[in-house]
């Protein structure tokens, strides 16, 4: 690993992720001179660890525009993000709306290198926003972008890597940092006990693989939702409860929801939530639970988290038969608005492949028009760098 570490940003927080990510200096290492003069334009959660990323891109040469996804960006993050010089656009309190409008602005600023997080830049550029003639491509990280993208009536025409195609991505930071961090986001804003209680996961794809398993680690009796019939094998040979959402929602105390797919928890699927079901959100958008349906059965709502909390952290809902629902951050990503996101080792990884892809776009290395992996010798790299790395002390 590379003995040149950047100097100290003023953010104890930056520091501290900045010292647990090798992987990333070396990325950089590799690929240094790539990103002298290129503007690289991102969207994606804003909080230390990509905070290290944008500090090494602009230690690099490169200027950086940086946009966070709707209720993610830690505002002392942004603060000293735009001290050390980098473009920041929105806050944390921004809505819908106005992150739509934060994605034009970033746009506008006409960069070279796109990083997206949930294919919403691509999209836009896709169907004919402005881009720089030196434009050259751009990563989405993660699945829910990836299927947006590939859904597109017209294919991007320029190149795409979708990082979480990535199958080191999935295993490390998918499965294993995610289930760490959502569980921890979990008991961060409840104060509430894990083991023993009746947990659901609906969606046992890598991420809500990774909380089941977590949860039934640290005690829980775990039931696991899923329409593929592979994945639900795979969950009932890890030791879940498999069923139905109408066998399993009634006896369910803790809900995560984990398909990445819009209104999984409908109408049909409220009506069965067990009296005091605590809801949280492990997916990308936070909208696989119908919160307009909700609201049309709720009779009243309060906020049970207090003054000068997030106003969504915890909301009770009573509903007009008297039952009650609890909803965590508004079923956004609990990892993200009530812990410190991803570890961050496993974050070291996921940007050492972002670093690493837009480094192969920038020097032409993937096929224009391709919505595809990470490179196959960036996977192969990183994962021999992991090896070495875990494997040091003869683990």
């Amino acid at each position: 690993m590379p003995a040149r570490t950047l100097t100290p940003s003023g953010s104890p927080a930056i520091d501290w992720a900045t010292r647990s990510m090798p992987l990333l200096a070396a990325s950089i290492e590799q690929d240094a001179p790539v990103f002298a003069g290129l503007h690289v334009g991102i969207c994606i959660h804003i909080e230390p660890k990509t905070a290290v990323l944008c500090r090494w891109l602009l230690d690099q040469g490169a200027r950086v525009t940086i946009t966070g996804n709707v209720g993610t960006t830690v505002p002392e993050t942004a603060e000293a993000l735009r001290a050390l010089g980098v473009t920041v656009i929105g806050g944390r309190s921004d809505d819908a709306e106005q992150h739509d409008r934060n994605l034009d602005e970033l746009l506008a600023a006409l960069p070279d290198l796109v990083m997206d997080n949930g294919g919403e830049l691509i999209a836009k550029l896709t169907r004919g926003a402005p881009r720089s003639s030196t434009f050259l491509g751009a990563t989405e990280e993660t699945t829910t972008g990836g299927i947006a993208i590939r859904a597109l009536p017209q294919a991007p025409d320029f190149p795409v890597v979708v990082i979480n195609d990535s199958r080191l991505k999935l295993i490390v930071e998918n499965e294993h940092g995610v289930g760490q961090s959502i569980v921890q986001g979990f008991m961060n804003a409840t104060n509430a006990m894990v083991p023993g209680a009746r947990a659901t996961v609906v969606g046992y794809g890598p991420c809500g693989k990774g909380v089941a398993d977590t949860l039934r680690s640290l005690g829980a009796v775990v039931s696991v939702v899923d329409t593929d019939p592979f994945r639900a094998l795979e969950a009932i040979m890890r030791g879940h409860r498999v069923g139905p959402m109408e066998a399993v929602l009634p006896g369910t105390e803790l809900l995560f929801l984990a398909t990445g797919a819009r209104g999984v928890i409908g109408s049909a699927e409220i009506a069965l939530l067990r009296d005091g079901v605590v809801i949280a959100g492990v997916g990308h958008e936070g909208l696989e639970l119908d919160l307009e349906a909700l609201l049309t059965v709720t009779a009243e709502t309060t906020d049970l988290a207090g003054p000068g909390s997030d106003p969504d952290a915890r909301v009770l809902h009573r509903l007009v038969d008297g039952r009650e629902v609890v909803t965590l951050s508004g079923t956004r990503m609990i990892n993200l608005t009530a812990a410190g996101g991803n570890p961050i080792q496993a974050m070291d990884l996921g940007l050492s492949l972002q670093a690493r892809s837009l480094a192969a776009i920038a020097r032409g290395d993937v096929p224009a028009s391709e919505v595809g992996p990470v490179p196959a010798d960036v996977d192969h790299w990183l994962a021999t760098a992991l090896v070495a790395m875990l494997g040091k002390d003869g683990r």
